[in-house]
């Protein structure tokens, strides 16, 4: 069944859309400022890296980590994957900010000891990022690529 979870997402992601707008752009600001770029994710790390493949982004991610096979419990809002991802950089996880879009990625990064983005990406998201602890909350990824931008 795992197998079957994993070829299905990564069936769809060859069928998905672009990266939201600014990704690329934040992801490009954060190799110029040298910082380094994990995707942590609840799907599968094959799908991640199809994507990745797909649109030739391969080159500004350092790792990806996708849920952890058999482990329901260890995926987010859990740290393990976040911990992991940490591990994967070579910081520790006080050094690292996750940017995510759900309730369970502020809870994650909370909980591994981490900083959080919260990304309001639809309406009424920025409320419930906030109560979950976002640290900051942008509602486009522009506003990261900006931060992100050396000065």
């Amino acid at each position: 069944m795992r197998d079957e979870l994993t070829e299905a997402e990564v069936s769809a992601v060859r069928s998905a859309g672009l990266p939201v707008s600014g990704a690329v752009a934040a992801l490009e600001a954060a190799r110029t400022s040298g910082r380094k770029v994990a995707i942590v994710s609840n799907n599968s790390a094959a799908c991640v890296r199809t994507f990745l493949l797909l649109h030739e982004l391969q080159h500004l991610v350092d790792a990806v980590v996708g849920r952890a096979p058999y482990q329901p419990e260890a995926m987010k809002p859990a740290p393990d994957s976040l911990l992991r991802a940490s591990s994967d950089l070579a910081m520790p996880p006080r050094d690292c900010t996750l940017i995510g879009d759900s309730v369970t990625d502020v809870e994650a990064a909370r909980a591994a000891g981490g900083r959080s983005v919260g990304f309001a990406n639809k309406a009424g998201k920025e409320r419930a990022l906030a109560a979950a602890g976002a640290d900051v909350i942008v509602t486009t990824m522009l506003a990261v690529a900006d931060a992100l931008a050396p000065a």
